[in-house]
């Protein structure tokens, strides 16, 4: 089995877990490949990620290094298994402890699977013409940067306009991406599985302006309202993104490509919510 293997550099017991990793691999038949940002953590050298098709992947990090790698293999329909390193890691399903139980249950197929949606962004600009599609696994953020005041932005849903926003952006999140930056804005949590995508307001300047749930059929676009157009960016989960200028428009829509999220245990995903989120937590009132 050909195990990929992308990390976040900056946890200092990377380089412990590799060295883990190449010990147990040859137990579970694994050939291990790496990203060139950790060759130098591994013990001795791997292939690089890209030199051979991959049967899984493994990531070391937080959520994002998950969702940088899940970006990474989304041509290839790759499984992905998240072993958490950082803080919540609410979509990793291994930590450094269960690690070796988790490699055992994936090399006898003791495990099932998550389909999740991505977006795929394109962003049109006043002549027409259309720069190339970015992906996202969260969501897709048009937001200011820079100087501290809200931006006009302006909001369809297929052919129907929506309205316009005054506010410091506007989140397009995937179910996945409900519990992340949407729901910090205010969003509401989407349970895996629901077909839909959420439009969330970054701290919109009027009390008249609530998230709103679309169908997964359908296309959102945002469009930057002059003057307000210095210093705003459209982003992909958090990770990579690009300028935008006067009438360009960012148009989301659901990709026809899915990740596919390591399932291990029983554990419900509101029985998750409660243990890495608090959800519904109220000992604190308990008398």
């Amino acid at each position: 089995m050909n195990v990929g293997v992308v990390g976040n550099p900056r946890y200092r017991n990377l380089r412990g877990l590799l060295a883990r990793l190449v010990a147990l691999a040859p137990k579970f038949g694994f050939e291990l490949c790496g990203e060139d940002k950790i060759a130098e953590l591994w013990p001795a050298p791997v292939p690089l990620l890209h030199a051979k098709p991959l049967d899984l992947l493994l990531t070391f990090g937080g959520d994002g290094t998950l969702l940088r790698g899940a970006r990474i293999t989304i041509p290839q329909d790759v499984p992905i298994l998240g072993v958490n390193i950082g803080r919540v890691g609410f979509l990793a399903r291994a930590t450094p402890q269960t690690l070796e139980a988790a490699l055992e249950a994936i090399a006898n197929k003791q495990y099932n699977t998550e389909l999740r949606r991505i977006l795929e962004a394109v962003i049109e600009g006043a002549d027409g013409i259309r720069r190339p599609a970015a992906s996202a696994v969260n969501d897709v953020v048009v937001h200011k940067t820079g100087v501290a005041r809200v931006i006009h932005l302006r909001v369809n849903i297929g052919d129907e306009a929506v309205g316009q926003y005054s506010a410091d952006g506007i989140v397009v999140a995937t179910q996945t991406g409900s519990t992340a930056y949407s729901l910090s804005a205010g969003g509401p949590v989407v349970v895996p599985g629901v077909d839909a995508m959420v439009i969330t307001a970054i701290c919109p300047h009027t009390l008249a302006v609530r998230p709103i749930v679309a169908p997964g059929s359908a296309t959102i676009t945002i469009e930057v309202v002059p003057p307000w157009t210095d210093q705003v960016l459209v982003s992909y989960d958090g990770q990579t993104g690009t300028a935008l200028q006067a009438h360009d428009r960012v148009i989301v829509s659901q990709g026809s490509a899915s990740v596919r999220l390591i399932k291990l245990g029983t554990e419900g995903f509101f029985a998750r919510l409660a243990r890495k989120l608090h959800w519904g937590d109220l000992s604190d009132r308990q008398r």
